[in-house]
Protein backbone atom coordinates (compact mmCIF):
# COMPACT_ATOMS: atom_id res chain seq x y z
CA UNK A 1 0.00 0.00 0.00
CA UNK A 2 1.72 3.41 -1.09
CA UNK A 3 1.45 5.93 1.98
CA UNK A 4 1.44 9.78 0.83
CA UNK A 5 2.04 12.11 3.62
CA UNK A 6 0.70 15.97 3.62
CA UNK A 7 1.47 18.55 6.58
CA UNK A 8 0.03 22.12 7.36
CA UNK A 9 -1.43 24.72 9.35
CA UNK A 10 -5.25 24.04 7.73
CA UNK A 11 -6.38 27.16 9.63
CA UNK A 12 -9.07 27.53 6.85
CA UNK A 13 -9.87 24.62 5.18
CA UNK A 14 -10.69 26.35 1.58
CA UNK A 15 -10.59 25.00 -1.84
CA UNK A 16 -7.03 25.32 -2.46
CA UNK A 17 -6.40 22.88 0.58
CA UNK A 18 -9.23 20.67 -0.90
CA UNK A 19 -7.17 20.04 -4.77
CA UNK A 20 -4.06 19.46 -2.81
CA UNK A 21 -5.18 16.92 -0.72
CA UNK A 22 -7.46 15.43 -3.70
CA UNK A 23 -4.24 15.57 -5.60
CA UNK A 24 -2.52 13.69 -2.85
CA UNK A 25 -4.99 10.96 -2.45
CA UNK A 26 -5.13 9.99 -6.09
CA UNK A 27 -0.95 9.95 -5.91
CA UNK A 28 -1.33 6.37 -3.35
CA UNK A 29 -3.44 4.54 -1.78
CA UNK A 30 -3.54 5.71 1.97
CA UNK A 31 -3.06 9.71 2.69
CA UNK A 32 -2.30 10.69 6.21
CA UNK A 33 -2.19 14.15 7.05
CA UNK A 34 -0.32 15.75 10.00
CA UNK A 35 -2.12 19.45 11.39
CA UNK A 36 0.57 21.04 12.42
CA UNK A 37 0.35 22.06 16.28
CA UNK A 38 -0.20 25.06 18.02
CA UNK A 39 2.90 24.54 19.98
CA UNK A 40 5.37 27.64 19.55
CA UNK A 41 3.17 29.37 16.65
CA UNK A 42 0.51 31.81 17.42
CA UNK A 43 -2.44 30.01 14.90
CA UNK A 44 -5.80 31.68 15.34
CA UNK A 45 -7.73 28.73 15.18
CA UNK A 46 -7.00 26.22 17.35
CA UNK A 47 -5.36 22.62 16.56
CA UNK A 48 -8.58 20.34 17.74
CA UNK A 49 -10.59 22.48 15.77
CA UNK A 50 -8.24 22.30 12.76
CA UNK A 51 -7.98 18.29 12.83
CA UNK A 52 -11.99 18.49 12.78
CA UNK A 53 -11.90 19.93 9.61
CA UNK A 54 -9.35 18.03 8.12
CA UNK A 55 -11.22 14.91 9.33
CA UNK A 56 -14.12 15.58 8.05
CA UNK A 57 -12.92 15.50 4.51
CA UNK A 58 -13.55 12.59 2.09
CA UNK A 59 -9.74 12.05 0.94
CA UNK A 60 -7.85 11.97 3.75
CA UNK A 61 -7.54 8.19 5.26
CA UNK A 62 -5.63 9.49 8.59
CA UNK A 63 -5.39 12.81 10.81
CA UNK A 64 -3.61 13.82 13.83
CA UNK A 65 -1.40 16.69 15.32
CA UNK A 66 1.97 16.98 14.27
CA UNK A 67 3.96 17.49 17.61
CA UNK A 68 7.69 17.17 16.06
CA UNK A 69 8.78 18.67 12.28
CA UNK A 70 7.59 17.20 9.17
CA UNK A 71 11.52 16.21 8.36
CA UNK A 72 11.39 13.94 12.18
CA UNK A 73 8.16 12.74 11.08
CA UNK A 74 8.92 10.85 7.46
CA UNK A 75 12.58 9.75 9.21
CA UNK A 76 10.17 7.90 11.32
CA UNK A 77 7.21 6.38 9.20
CA UNK A 78 9.03 6.83 5.90
CA UNK A 79 6.10 7.66 3.59
CA UNK A 80 6.51 6.65 -0.40
CA UNK A 81 5.00 10.45 -1.40
CA UNK A 82 5.39 13.59 0.22
CA UNK A 83 3.19 16.21 -1.64
CA UNK A 84 3.47 19.91 -1.05
CA UNK A 85 2.00 23.03 -2.81
CA UNK A 86 3.57 24.29 -5.84
CA UNK A 87 4.36 27.56 -3.91
CA UNK A 88 7.38 25.15 -2.47
CA UNK A 89 8.72 23.84 -5.79
CA UNK A 90 11.87 26.60 -5.88
CA UNK A 91 12.54 26.75 -2.48
CA UNK A 92 14.45 24.82 -0.35
CA UNK A 93 12.72 21.41 0.78
CA UNK A 94 14.65 19.68 3.91
CA UNK A 95 12.64 16.40 3.31
CA UNK A 96 14.75 16.12 -0.34
CA UNK A 97 17.48 14.21 1.63
CA UNK A 98 15.45 12.00 4.05
CA UNK A 99 13.20 10.94 1.53
CA UNK A 100 16.19 10.12 -1.14
CA UNK A 101 17.77 8.24 1.41
CA UNK A 102 15.19 5.08 1.20
CA UNK A 103 13.66 5.60 -2.17
CA UNK A 104 10.78 8.18 -1.23
CA UNK A 105 9.30 10.79 -3.73
CA UNK A 106 7.97 14.70 -3.17
CA UNK A 107 5.49 15.49 -5.51
CA UNK A 108 4.38 19.20 -5.84
CA UNK A 109 0.87 20.43 -6.54
CA UNK A 110 -1.56 23.13 -6.91
CA UNK A 111 -4.57 20.73 -7.72
CA UNK A 112 -6.35 21.16 -11.34
CA UNK A 113 -8.20 24.10 -12.08
CA UNK A 114 -11.72 22.48 -12.58
CA UNK A 115 -12.14 21.24 -9.38
CA UNK A 116 -15.58 20.36 -7.57
CA UNK A 117 -15.37 18.91 -3.92
CA UNK A 118 -16.12 15.35 -3.86
CA UNK A 119 -17.50 16.39 -0.47
CA UNK A 120 -19.97 18.61 -2.79
CA UNK A 121 -20.93 16.04 -4.98
CA UNK A 122 -21.59 13.39 -2.21
CA UNK A 123 -24.38 15.71 -0.89
CA UNK A 124 -26.27 14.77 -4.44
CA UNK A 125 -26.71 11.27 -3.17
CA UNK A 126 -27.58 12.16 0.26
CA UNK A 127 -30.06 15.25 -0.12
CA UNK A 128 -33.49 15.57 -0.75
CA UNK A 129 -35.07 17.71 -3.11
CA UNK A 130 -38.30 18.45 -0.86
CA UNK A 131 -40.21 19.22 -3.70
CA UNK A 132 -43.36 16.59 -3.18
CA UNK A 133 -46.93 18.53 -3.62
CA UNK A 134 -49.96 16.49 -2.62
CA UNK A 135 -53.02 15.89 -5.16
CA UNK A 136 -55.57 17.44 -2.95
CA UNK A 137 -57.91 16.57 -5.95
CA UNK A 138 -57.11 12.71 -6.34
CA UNK A 139 -57.56 12.86 -1.89
CA UNK A 140 -60.92 14.82 -2.54
CA UNK A 141 -62.06 12.33 -4.87
CA UNK A 142 -61.74 9.31 -2.54
CA UNK A 143 -62.20 11.04 0.59
CA UNK A 144 -58.34 10.19 1.65
CA UNK A 145 -56.82 11.86 4.63
CA UNK A 146 -53.10 11.47 4.92
CA UNK A 147 -53.00 11.19 8.89
CA UNK A 148 -55.86 7.64 7.91
CA UNK A 149 -52.88 6.11 5.70
CA UNK A 150 -50.55 6.43 8.54
CA UNK A 151 -52.26 2.73 10.20
CA UNK A 152 -51.14 0.87 7.06
CA UNK A 153 -47.82 2.21 7.65
CA UNK A 154 -47.36 1.11 11.26
CA UNK A 155 -48.80 -2.09 9.82
CA UNK A 156 -46.05 -3.13 7.41
CA UNK A 157 -43.92 -4.47 10.61
CA UNK A 158 -46.61 -7.57 10.17
CA UNK A 159 -46.10 -8.72 6.68
CA UNK A 160 -44.04 -11.16 6.08
CA UNK A 161 -42.37 -10.59 1.97
CA UNK A 162 -40.97 -13.20 -0.57
CA UNK A 163 -39.16 -10.68 -3.31
CA UNK A 164 -37.34 -12.96 -6.33
CA UNK A 165 -36.02 -11.26 -9.32
CA UNK A 166 -32.83 -9.76 -11.08
CA UNK A 167 -30.19 -8.50 -9.12
CA UNK A 168 -28.90 -5.52 -10.32
CA UNK A 169 -25.65 -3.56 -8.86
CA UNK A 170 -25.96 0.52 -9.47
CA UNK A 171 -22.68 2.13 -10.32
CA UNK A 172 -22.42 6.25 -10.32
CA UNK A 173 -19.55 7.47 -11.38
CA UNK A 174 -19.09 11.99 -10.68
CA UNK A 175 -17.12 13.00 -13.21
CA UNK A 176 -15.68 16.57 -13.80
CA UNK A 177 -16.51 17.88 -17.33
CA UNK A 178 -13.35 18.68 -19.46
CA UNK A 179 -14.60 19.30 -22.64
CA UNK A 180 -14.57 18.62 -25.90
CA UNK A 181 -11.82 16.67 -27.57
CA UNK A 182 -9.81 18.51 -29.84
CA UNK A 183 -9.14 15.64 -32.07
CA UNK A 184 -12.48 14.20 -32.63
CA UNK A 185 -15.91 15.36 -31.49
CA UNK A 186 -16.01 13.89 -27.88
CA UNK A 187 -17.05 14.76 -24.57
CA UNK A 188 -13.75 14.57 -22.17
CA UNK A 189 -15.05 14.20 -18.43
CA UNK A 190 -12.79 13.10 -15.59
CA UNK A 191 -14.15 10.54 -12.81
CA UNK A 192 -14.06 11.71 -9.10
CA UNK A 193 -16.27 9.76 -7.09
CA UNK A 194 -17.86 6.74 -7.51
CA UNK A 195 -21.51 5.40 -5.15
CA UNK A 196 -22.09 2.15 -5.26
CA UNK A 197 -26.39 0.68 -5.15
CA UNK A 198 -27.69 -2.82 -4.93
CA UNK A 199 -30.10 -2.23 -7.54
CA UNK A 200 -33.26 -4.38 -9.37
CA UNK A 201 -35.48 -6.98 -7.39
CA UNK A 202 -32.21 -6.82 -4.47
CA UNK A 203 -33.76 -2.74 -3.84
CA UNK A 204 -36.97 -3.86 -3.93
CA UNK A 205 -36.46 -6.73 -1.25
CA UNK A 206 -34.04 -3.15 0.85
CA UNK A 207 -37.31 -1.17 0.38
CA UNK A 208 -39.85 -4.00 1.54
CA UNK A 209 -37.13 -4.59 4.89
CA UNK A 210 -36.53 -0.80 5.71
CA UNK A 211 -40.55 -0.22 5.26
CA UNK A 212 -40.86 -2.58 8.16
CA UNK A 213 -41.53 -5.69 7.10
CA UNK A 214 -39.69 -9.41 7.12
CA UNK A 215 -38.11 -10.11 4.01
CA UNK A 216 -36.81 -13.15 2.68
CA UNK A 217 -34.75 -12.55 -0.93
CA UNK A 218 -34.05 -15.01 -3.80
CA UNK A 219 -31.61 -14.32 -6.42
CA UNK A 220 -28.90 -15.40 -8.90
CA UNK A 221 -25.36 -13.65 -8.79
CA UNK A 222 -21.98 -13.89 -10.78
CA UNK A 223 -18.61 -15.04 -8.80
CA UNK A 224 -17.31 -11.55 -8.76
CA UNK A 225 -16.52 -8.60 -6.40
CA UNK A 226 -20.22 -7.18 -7.12
CA UNK A 227 -21.56 -10.46 -5.55
CA UNK A 228 -19.64 -9.89 -2.38
CA UNK A 229 -21.15 -6.33 -2.16
CA UNK A 230 -24.53 -7.24 -2.83
CA UNK A 231 -24.69 -9.91 -0.13
CA UNK A 232 -22.99 -7.18 2.23
CA UNK A 233 -25.17 -4.71 1.82
CA UNK A 234 -28.31 -7.01 2.65
CA UNK A 235 -26.64 -8.93 5.75
CA UNK A 236 -26.14 -5.15 6.79
CA UNK A 237 -29.99 -4.57 6.32
CA UNK A 238 -30.28 -8.06 7.91
CA UNK A 239 -32.21 -9.75 4.96
CA UNK A 240 -32.65 -13.23 4.84
CA UNK A 241 -31.54 -13.92 1.13
CA UNK A 242 -30.98 -17.13 -0.86
CA UNK A 243 -27.97 -15.95 -3.70
CA UNK A 244 -27.78 -18.55 -6.42
CA UNK A 245 -23.76 -18.00 -7.78
CA UNK A 246 -24.20 -18.73 -12.16
CA UNK A 247 -20.67 -18.88 -13.14
CA UNK A 248 -21.77 -18.49 -16.46
CA UNK A 249 -22.77 -14.75 -16.41
CA UNK A 250 -21.60 -11.56 -14.14
CA UNK A 251 -23.56 -9.78 -11.41
CA UNK A 252 -25.28 -7.42 -13.72
CA UNK A 253 -23.62 -3.91 -13.04
CA UNK A 254 -24.86 -0.97 -14.63
CA UNK A 255 -22.61 2.20 -14.62
CA UNK A 256 -23.69 5.69 -14.90
CA UNK A 257 -21.04 8.47 -15.76
CA UNK A 258 -22.60 11.68 -14.27
CA UNK A 259 -21.51 15.27 -14.27
CA UNK A 260 -23.05 18.37 -12.92
CA UNK A 261 -26.28 16.66 -11.72
CA UNK A 262 -27.02 14.61 -15.46
CA UNK A 263 -26.15 11.02 -17.00
CA UNK A 264 -24.11 11.02 -19.45
CA UNK A 265 -23.85 7.63 -20.47
CA UNK A 266 -24.94 4.45 -19.17
CA UNK A 267 -22.79 1.30 -19.11
CA UNK A 268 -24.34 -2.51 -18.64
CA UNK A 269 -21.96 -5.56 -17.83
CA UNK A 270 -24.97 -8.76 -18.05
CA UNK A 271 -25.50 -11.70 -20.18
CA UNK A 272 -29.48 -12.19 -20.63
CA UNK A 273 -29.28 -16.37 -20.94
CA UNK A 274 -32.05 -18.33 -18.93
CA UNK A 275 -30.41 -19.54 -15.97
CA UNK A 276 -29.66 -23.78 -16.05
CA UNK A 277 -31.96 -26.40 -14.97
CA UNK A 278 -30.09 -26.98 -11.95
CA UNK A 279 -30.13 -23.55 -10.89
CA UNK A 280 -33.81 -23.45 -11.89
CA UNK A 281 -34.74 -26.57 -9.48
CA UNK A 282 -32.65 -25.41 -6.90
CA UNK A 283 -34.56 -22.26 -6.21
CA UNK A 284 -37.80 -23.68 -6.58
CA UNK A 285 -36.83 -25.84 -3.41
CA UNK A 286 -35.95 -23.19 -1.56
CA UNK A 287 -39.34 -21.22 -1.97
CA UNK A 288 -40.57 -24.70 -1.41
CA UNK A 289 -39.16 -24.31 1.65
CA UNK A 290 -39.74 -20.58 2.52
CA UNK A 291 -43.48 -20.07 1.09
CA UNK A 292 -45.24 -21.28 4.62
CA UNK A 293 -44.99 -18.16 6.53
CA UNK A 294 -45.28 -15.54 3.33
CA UNK A 295 -48.12 -12.85 3.47
CA UNK A 296 -46.73 -11.16 -0.17
CA UNK A 297 -44.59 -12.63 -3.27
CA UNK A 298 -43.54 -9.53 -5.55
CA UNK A 299 -41.77 -10.45 -8.48
CA UNK A 300 -39.40 -7.84 -9.79
CA UNK A 301 -38.11 -8.97 -13.22
CA UNK A 302 -35.46 -7.27 -15.46
CA UNK A 303 -35.56 -10.34 -18.63
CA UNK A 304 -32.05 -11.40 -17.49
CA UNK A 305 -32.97 -15.11 -17.13
CA UNK A 306 -33.85 -15.79 -13.37
CA UNK A 307 -37.62 -15.50 -13.82
CA UNK A 308 -38.18 -18.64 -16.37
CA UNK A 309 -42.11 -19.69 -17.19
CA UNK A 310 -41.20 -22.56 -15.44
CA UNK A 311 -40.26 -20.60 -12.19
CA UNK A 312 -42.99 -17.99 -12.53
CA UNK A 313 -45.65 -20.73 -13.02
CA UNK A 314 -44.93 -22.76 -10.33
CA UNK A 315 -44.48 -20.32 -7.94
CA UNK A 316 -48.20 -18.86 -8.89
CA UNK A 317 -49.71 -21.84 -8.53
CA UNK A 318 -48.15 -22.40 -5.11
CA UNK A 319 -49.01 -18.66 -4.02
CA UNK A 320 -52.73 -19.31 -5.39
CA UNK A 321 -52.95 -22.78 -3.40
CA UNK A 322 -51.61 -20.57 -0.25
CA UNK A 323 -53.93 -17.46 -0.41
CA UNK A 324 -50.59 -15.30 -0.94
CA UNK A 325 -51.13 -11.86 -2.70
CA UNK A 326 -48.78 -11.44 -5.55
CA UNK A 327 -47.52 -8.43 -7.60
CA UNK A 328 -44.82 -7.97 -10.60
CA UNK A 329 -43.21 -5.57 -12.60
CA UNK A 330 -41.10 -6.38 -15.55
CA UNK A 331 -39.20 -3.73 -17.01
CA UNK A 332 -38.16 -2.59 -20.65
CA UNK A 333 -35.91 0.13 -20.37
CA UNK A 334 -32.91 -1.38 -22.51
CA UNK A 335 -34.05 -4.54 -22.84
CA UNK A 336 -37.97 -6.11 -23.98
CA UNK A 337 -39.46 -7.27 -20.95
CA UNK A 338 -43.27 -8.95 -21.06
CA UNK A 339 -45.63 -8.33 -18.15
CA UNK A 340 -48.05 -10.15 -19.48
CA UNK A 341 -46.70 -13.58 -18.61
CA UNK A 342 -46.91 -13.16 -14.83
CA UNK A 343 -50.91 -14.37 -14.46
CA UNK A 344 -53.44 -14.01 -11.78
CA UNK A 345 -51.51 -10.84 -9.56
CA UNK A 346 -53.16 -8.53 -7.22
CA UNK A 347 -51.21 -5.83 -8.90
CA UNK A 348 -48.99 -5.04 -12.06
CA UNK A 349 -47.20 -1.99 -12.15
CA UNK A 350 -45.81 -1.54 -16.08
CA UNK A 351 -44.90 1.42 -17.80
CA UNK A 352 -46.72 2.86 -20.83
CA UNK A 353 -44.05 1.07 -22.73
CA UNK A 354 -44.05 -1.92 -21.35
CA UNK A 355 -47.58 -2.56 -21.52
CA UNK A 356 -47.85 -1.45 -24.71
CA UNK A 357 -44.80 -4.07 -25.97
CA UNK A 358 -46.59 -6.73 -24.02
CA UNK A 359 -49.66 -6.22 -26.33
CA UNK A 360 -47.89 -5.24 -29.10
CA UNK A 361 -50.66 -2.43 -29.32
CA UNK A 362 -49.08 0.52 -30.19
CA UNK A 363 -52.60 2.55 -30.86
CA UNK A 364 -54.74 2.30 -28.59
CA UNK A 365 -55.79 4.46 -25.20
CA UNK A 366 -54.65 3.64 -21.97
CA UNK A 367 -57.72 2.23 -20.35
CA UNK A 368 -57.81 -0.35 -23.64
CA UNK A 369 -54.71 -1.50 -22.89
CA UNK A 370 -55.86 -2.00 -19.52
CA UNK A 371 -58.40 -4.07 -19.86
CA UNK A 372 -56.71 -5.98 -22.53
CA UNK A 373 -54.05 -6.93 -20.30
CA UNK A 374 -56.45 -7.48 -17.90
CA UNK A 375 -58.68 -9.80 -20.00
CA UNK A 376 -54.87 -11.65 -20.63
CA UNK A 377 -53.11 -12.06 -17.28
CA UNK A 378 -56.65 -11.80 -14.74
CA UNK A 379 -54.58 -8.94 -12.61
CA UNK A 380 -56.82 -7.37 -10.24
CA UNK A 381 -55.44 -4.03 -10.35
CA UNK A 382 -53.09 -2.52 -13.13
CA UNK A 383 -50.75 0.87 -11.87
CA UNK A 384 -49.55 2.04 -15.49
CA UNK A 385 -46.74 4.46 -14.87
CA UNK A 386 -46.26 7.62 -17.14
CA UNK A 387 -43.45 9.48 -15.72
CA UNK A 388 -44.08 13.34 -15.54
CA UNK A 389 -47.59 12.65 -15.88
CA UNK A 390 -48.05 10.45 -13.02
CA UNK A 391 -49.79 7.26 -12.81
CA UNK A 392 -53.14 6.07 -14.34
CA UNK A 393 -55.16 2.94 -12.18
CA UNK A 394 -57.16 1.03 -13.62
CA UNK A 395 -59.37 -1.18 -10.57
CA UNK A 396 -61.78 -4.45 -11.83
CA UNK A 397 -63.98 -4.13 -8.92
CA UNK A 398 -67.22 -3.07 -10.68
CA UNK A 399 -68.40 -1.49 -7.27
CA UNK A 400 -66.08 1.38 -7.56
CA UNK A 401 -64.53 3.38 -10.48
CA UNK A 402 -63.27 1.94 -12.78
CA UNK A 403 -60.35 4.50 -13.32
CA UNK A 404 -58.37 7.16 -12.02
CA UNK A 405 -54.97 9.26 -12.30
CA UNK A 406 -52.55 10.61 -9.80
CA UNK A 407 -50.32 13.08 -11.01
CA UNK A 408 -46.77 12.91 -10.33
CA UNK A 409 -46.24 14.44 -6.45
CA UNK A 410 -42.32 15.34 -7.00
CA UNK A 411 -41.46 18.74 -8.26
CA UNK A 412 -37.48 17.97 -7.74
CA UNK A 413 -36.49 15.57 -9.76
CA UNK A 414 -33.05 14.32 -9.79
CA UNK A 415 -32.83 10.50 -10.28
CA UNK A 416 -35.51 8.49 -12.38
CA UNK A 417 -33.50 5.24 -12.00
CA UNK A 418 -35.76 3.07 -9.28
CA UNK A 419 -39.35 4.85 -9.11
CA UNK A 420 -40.94 2.07 -10.33
CA UNK A 421 -39.51 -0.04 -7.64
CA UNK A 422 -41.14 1.94 -4.96
CA UNK A 423 -43.90 2.03 -6.05
CA UNK A 424 -44.73 -1.52 -6.76
CA UNK A 425 -43.11 -2.30 -2.92
CA UNK A 426 -44.73 0.16 -0.97
CA UNK A 427 -48.41 -0.27 -2.90
CA UNK A 428 -48.08 -3.84 -2.65
CA UNK A 429 -47.43 -3.85 0.86
CA UNK A 430 -50.40 -1.63 1.40
CA UNK A 431 -52.99 -3.43 -0.37
CA UNK A 432 -51.22 -6.48 1.79
CA UNK A 433 -52.30 -4.70 4.86
CA UNK A 434 -55.70 -4.05 4.06
CA UNK A 435 -55.55 -0.80 2.08
CA UNK A 436 -58.10 -0.39 -0.63
CA UNK A 437 -57.05 0.56 -4.01
CA UNK A 438 -57.21 4.24 -3.98
CA UNK A 439 -54.97 4.63 -0.54
CA UNK A 440 -52.06 1.89 -1.95
CA UNK A 441 -51.85 4.03 -5.08
CA UNK A 442 -51.45 7.00 -3.21
CA UNK A 443 -48.91 5.56 -0.39
CA UNK A 444 -47.02 4.32 -3.77
CA UNK A 445 -47.05 8.03 -5.56
CA UNK A 446 -45.29 8.96 -1.97
CA UNK A 447 -42.36 6.29 -2.15
CA UNK A 448 -41.98 7.25 -5.87
CA UNK A 449 -41.82 10.71 -5.41
CA UNK A 450 -39.29 10.35 -2.38
CA UNK A 451 -37.40 8.24 -4.33
CA UNK A 452 -36.77 10.01 -7.71
CA UNK A 453 -36.30 13.60 -5.33
CA UNK A 454 -32.39 11.62 -4.70
CA UNK A 455 -29.41 10.17 -6.21
CA UNK A 456 -28.98 6.28 -6.41
CA UNK A 457 -31.50 3.50 -5.15
CA UNK A 458 -31.64 4.34 -1.43
CA UNK A 459 -33.59 2.11 0.24
CA UNK A 460 -37.14 3.72 1.65
CA UNK A 461 -37.96 3.94 5.14
CA UNK A 462 -41.06 4.28 6.61
CA UNK A 463 -39.94 7.50 8.46
CA UNK A 464 -39.57 9.43 5.33
CA UNK A 465 -43.30 8.69 4.47
CA UNK A 466 -44.74 9.33 7.54
CA UNK A 467 -43.32 12.54 7.48
CA UNK A 468 -44.96 13.10 4.55
CA UNK A 469 -47.98 12.36 5.42
CA UNK A 470 -47.93 14.72 8.48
Amino acid sequence: MKKVFVNGDFNILHPGHLRLLKFAKESGDYLVVGVNSDNGNNKSISQEIRLESINATSYVDEAFILETSAVDYIKKMKPDIVVKGKEHENKENLELETLHSYGGKLLFSSGEIGFSSIDLLRQEFLTLSNNLKHSSEYLQRHKLQLNSLKKYMDAFSRLKVLVIGDTIVDEYITCEPLGMSQEDPTIVVSPIVTNKFIGGAAIVAAHAKSLGASVKFISVVGDDENRDYVQKELESLKIESSLFCDNTRPTTLKQRFRASNKTLLRVNHLKQHSISKDIENEILRNIKNRINDVDLILFSDFSYGLLTDKIIQRITKIGLEKGVLMAADSQSSSQVGDIAKFNNMMLVTPTEREIRLSLNDFKSGLVVLSEELVKKTAAKYVFTTLGAEGMMIYNTSKDKLLTDNIKALSLGVKDVSGAGDSLLTCSAMALAVGADIWQSAYLGSIAAAIQVSRVGNIPMKQEEILQELE
